[in-house]
């Protein structure tokens, strides 16, 4: 007997499309820029065509590519966002940890202008046609569902206790931080999101975290780890790391003593994307499905976020049990082992 594996792929601009209409509500006769890196071409294109399928006003700009680190932003780019208008941006950017500075200094010069803003730091193509984006219109209203349940639970908390069976004990102040989601835009605060979308998040307080954090999937701007790393944070900075994977481990080092900031908290996740995968990139890997992940470094543009670092390092688990403490002293068990308890 032959088995036969279909695999089923999306059209990368009809993804793309979903994403504009589902995610940045993206109507026809508006304007977008697309900022695209001279080798995610593919990816641009794949935005222009189903920006333009839509009937959008579509400009797509692509910076060369060059062989070092990015620091400054390219003249003609401050010259179209002071001369043109557009209601939508998206950035197709690359992810390296290192250019993190050069896109948190993009993201601010655009969110200044009041715009929907998609950042994609490290989207690939196959992220549009076999992961996190190659979404159905269905599939988004049904993501946004649960992301708006969710925030229902996570009004007026004071601290999140997570545990994780790879070791993870953290309890986390959160007290006046939002809860938000990146499923859909906030027509309020104009919050910039990351395509793809898939989580409910918040800059909790810098200094409000104890216990043991051990990633035991990716690390961002890493990928996919070969050990456990394991954290020790004390009043929301990391104390101690360790992790047999030294490669890992040397790269992590170093971004955390980036500045005094890189080495505190800076974010707590819950994924929520069912086509969400282990991927190089953890644009995508960070929003898996039954799984948390938690940062380290800049959150000044999460609600009252007060973290000024120049880096942004996620570290994902697996299998998270998060209990949540209100301000009145009641507790409430949102998640066990990774399945959300709504």
């Amino acid at each position: 007997m032959v088995y036969v594996v279909v695999v089923w792929k999306m059209e990368s601009s009809d993804a793309a499309r979903n994403a504009l209409m589902s995610v940045l509500e993206a109507a026809p006769g508006e304007q977008i820029v697309i900022v695209c890196d001279e080798h995610l071409r593919d990816v641009g294109d794949a935005f222009a065509y189903g920006a333009v399928d839509m009937g959008l006003w579509t400009r797509l700009v692509i910076l060369k590519t060059e062989n070092m680190v990015r620091k400054d932003i390219p003249a003609h780019l401050y010259e179209i966002f002071n001369t043109q208008r557009p209601d939508i941006f998206i950035n197709l950017l690359r992810g390296s940890t290192e250019e993190t500075p050069f896109r948190i200094k993009v993201t601010k010069m655009e969110t200044r202008r009041r715009v929907r803003l998609g950042h994609c730091p490290g989207i690939t193509l196959d992220m549009l046609t076999e992961g996190a984006l190659a979404l159905t219109i269905d599939q988004y209203k049904k993501m946004q569902d649960s992301a708006d349940r969710l925030l229902m639970h996570l009004q007026n908390v004071d601290s999140v206790h997570v545990t994780a069976p790879g070791g993870t004990d953290l309890t986390i102040g959160v007290k006046d931080r939002p809860f938000f989601t990146d499923t859909k835009v906030d027509w309020h605060s104009m919050k910039w999101m990351n395509l793809p979308v898939g989580e409910v998040l918040c800059g909790p307080v810098e200094d409000g975290a104890n216990g043991t954090l051990v990633c035991d999937m990716a690390v961002g701007g890493i990928g996919k780890i070969e050990s456990p790393v394991s954290i020790k944070i004390v009043r929301g900075k990391a104390e101690v790391i360790t992790s047999d994977d030294k490669k890992a481990l040397s790269r992590i080092q170093k971004a955390v003593s980036m500045d005094a900031w890189a080495m505190r908290m800076g974010e707590f996740a819950f994924g929520i994307n069912p086509g969400a995968r282990i991927s190089e990139e953890f644009l995508e890997t960070e929003k898996i499905h039954k799984t948390c992940h938690i940062a380290l470094g800049n959150n000044e543009d999460f609600p009252n976020g007060k973290n000024t670092s120049d880096n942004h390092m996620d570290f994902l688990f697996k299998s998270p049990t998060v209990n949540l403490r209100y301000e009145d002293g009641k507790e409430y068990l949102i998640m066990k082992d990774g399945e959300l308890l709504l």
